[in-house]
């Protein structure tokens, strides 16, 4: 008898790839994702668990032009370096992101639930997922404080939290690229600023990643509001590159693309 086919989900970047592996999802989990907008991480996750929900927290647009925070980030094109160690060698950085994939471990996988909901007031009862995730939007939806308390109020299992940050001695004149970008973007916290939010709502944590990801400025300025806005972002790196102000964003030339870094990380913890 024909075996049915063994069904691939689409292709994974490599940053989308390290942050799976970190999170360690099981066929028994049941999940939740709660984003701005809509994000990548229900539909990777998916074929790997029992059951996923994906909250929409996008905040209500406000009257006027900047009235309305960016959906979550995402980009999946291109050789994406996300250098791991000193000792990593060159070739092992860079990942084209047709070369990751997920396979599904069954057939049929459902799509995620999709709801909308207020980050701060989650309409699921204390401990209803085993796996709660967070990317990129902790800082956005509302006070974090807030909203890490909700999100731990729900979860009986793993918390799972990814964003930027920025070294605990850096200064924050990296938010100034940022903001230029989306001029909503909430401030970048350092690594203990993360950290002691994290504890301080009543979890404690269990692994922490902090890595630095060098990205195409093209297609990260294609999310900026205003043009004149890229411009201005553009021109700034191109100087720093040349010999000008530092804008911490470390830019350089690579192939004759303009590319840049952050930092990011990855929090894993559990409720107390």
């Amino acid at each position: 008898m024909p075996q049915p086919a063994t069904i691939a989900a689409a292709p994974v970047a490599p940053h989308l790839r390290r942050l799976l592996d970190f999170t360690e999802p099981s066929p028994d989990d049941v999940c939740l994702d709660v984003a701005r907008g809509t994000g990548p991480m229900p539909d990777a996750l998916g074929p790997q668990v029992r059951h996923v929900t994906a909250v929409d927290a996008m905040p209500r647009r406000r009257p006027g032009p900047g009235g309305r925070r960016m959906d979550t980030v995402t980009f999946g094109t291109g050789p994406v370096r996300i250098p791991s160690g000193p000792d990593t060698p060159p070739e092992a950085r860079t990942t084209m992101a047709t070369r990751d994939d997920i396979r599904v471990r069954r057939r049929g996988t459902p799509d995620p639930v999709r709801v909308r909901a207020d980050a701060t007031a989650l309409p699921y009862r204390d401990g209803s997922f085993t796996l709660v995730t967070a990317r990129f939007s902790l800082y956005t939806l509302g006070r974090p404080e807030r909203v890490l308390r909700e999100l731990l109020r729900v979860c009986r299992g793993r918390l799972i939290i990814a964003d930027l940050v920025r070294g605990n001695l850096a200064q924050p004149d990296r938010d100034r690229i940022e903001r230029l970008r989306d001029p909503d973007h909430p401030g970048t916290p350092s690594i203990a600023a993360m950290t002691e939010l994290v504890t301080s709502a009543g979890a404690s944590i269990r692994r922490l990643d902090v890595f630095t990801v060098e990205r195409p400025l093209e297609p990260w300025l294609a999310g900026a509001r205003d043009p004149d806005a890229a411009d201005r972002i553009r021109t700034a790196l191109l100087d720093e590159v040349d010999g000008g102000p530092r804008t911490g964003a470390k830019p350089r030339v690579i192939g004759g693309e303009l590319w840049f870094t952050q930092s990011w990380a990855h929090v894993a913890a559990e409720p107390i």
